[in-house]
């Protein structure tokens, strides 16, 4: 049984997903039987999950994040958020999703960022109930497959000796 007054604080919390509480909630719906609470970090996790469901995504977040992802995905056990690029801001009834994303060469970014807005809103608002008001997109990248060494350091090795 949940204590009335800690319910009662619950509800009317608000914060950003990274705020200094990391336990950040929402609660979109009450009833005589009971409350539903949904922290801040699923949303953020439901978003990076949906928006990587696209084709045409490459990878979500900024250079630092991305960076520091790729160096945690090469530690055995660990892998990359699913949250990583994505914030969020989550009230009672409402959600706001902020995107930072890389997109694949040769994709149309404004057909890319629709799919992927529709996409982010559909899964989300099915998922928790919340309305999603809007979602802001950066993409502040492009991947060219050219680009992946895939370990072949060939030309650097033949200049050098």
């Amino acid at each position: 049984m949940t204590n009335p007054a800690t319910t009662k604080i619950a509800e009317h919390s608000t914060f950003a997903a990274g705020d200094a509480d990391s336990t950040a909630t929402s609660t979109p719906a009450a009833s005589d039987q009971g409350s539903t609470t949904i922290a801040d970090v699923v949303v953020q996790k439901i978003a990076g999950l949906a928006t990587r469901e696209v084709p045409g995504v490459y990878e979500l977040g900024g250079g630092a994040s991305r960076a520091f992802g790729a160096v945690k995905g090469r530690i055995p056990g660990a892998s990359a958020s699913a949250g990583q690029g994505v914030s969020v801001e989550v009230g009672q009834k409402q959600a706001a999703v902020d995107l930072q994303m890389v997109v694949e060469y040769g994709s149309s970014i404004p057909e890319l960022t629709k799919d992927v807005r529709n996409n982010v809103i559909d899964t989300v608002e099915q998922m928790t109930g919340l309305e999603v008001v809007e979602v802001n997109i950066n993409v502040n990248d492009v991947h060219i497959p050219a680009d992946d060494n895939d370990g072949d350091d060939q030309g650097i090795s033949d200049r050098l000796q």
